[in-house]
């Protein structure tokens, strides 16, 4: 590999903490992307999540497309260890729009009595240290990421 930007992209320790990690992570976010593409987990489906989205939230539909391929794309690419790193990019800019446009307003504790008028953002804050931790270091072993980068470093060990 010898661009640094895709030898950094796939470079990821031998860490099994890690990839406990990508995996639960990924199985996590899994259902949220799942209601936005497929309408499973009594979600809407692609169509219904752009509208309901961009009608009645007002947010463009450039956003929510991002928003949806980011949580659907984002959870199978950590599940699989494929591009760990940039996969937990934007799900952290996913939890960083949901804490700051809706969260943050109903406080730090999520709405565990149904007594509050919203969630807060205590989940948001766990998903985002998951996450930035699968960004730095990425997704550990088991991982497409992994074996891009051990086929690469033979082949440029090698040459």
């Amino acid at each position: 590999m010898k661009n640094k930007f895709f030898h950094w992209l796939f470079e990821t320790p031998d860490s099994t903490a890690l990839t406990f990690q990508r995996i639960v992570t990924g199985i996590v976010f899994f259902p949220h992307g799942a209601q936005k593409v497929l309408g499973w987990f009594g979600g809407f489906g692609f169509e219904g999540t752009m509208g309901y989205f961009t009608h009645n939230m007002g947010i463009p539909a450039i956003f929510v497309f991002l928003d949806i391929v980011a949580e659907f794309f984002g959870a199978l690419g950590l599940i699989t260890g494929t591009l760990t790193k940039i996969s937990a990019f934007g799900l952290t800019v996913v939890m960083l729009v949901a804490v700051f446009m809706i969260h943050i307003h109903n406080g730090f504790f999520m709405n565990w009595t149904g007594q509050a008028t919203g969630e807060g953002f205590e989940y948001h804050l766990l998903a985002l240290a998951l996450l930035l931790a699968l960004m730095i270091k990425g997704g550990g072993n088991f991982s497409v990421d992994k074996i891009i980068a051990t086929k690469n470093k033979k082949e440029s060990a090698v040459a």
